[in-house]
């Protein structure tokens, strides 16, 4: 693949975990595919990804599993 910043060759897809709003309304997607660029170090979403974020977001109720997660304040 090449980098849609700098032109080179060699990205890498890596799997992150993305939180969505917070408190009641929090979201937590796993296993989103992330572009980095080891030459420019650049880190971005393609579009097809970022339009099945929307996608999750809108049918959250039917596609998400409740989980009870411990959450720490960095103070």
């Amino acid at each position: 693949m090449v980098c849609d910043m700098c032109g080179k060759t060699g990205v890498r897809i890596r799997r992150v975990t993305r939180s969505y709003g917070k408190g009641a309304n929090l979201l937590v997607v796993e296993n989103v595919p992330v572009i980095n660029c080891p030459h420019c170090g650049e880190s971005y979403l393609t579009a097809e990804t970022l339009h099945e974020i929307e996608r999750i977001k809108l049918h959250h109720r039917n596609l998400a599993v409740k989980r009870h997660v411990a959450v720490a304040n960095f103070a």
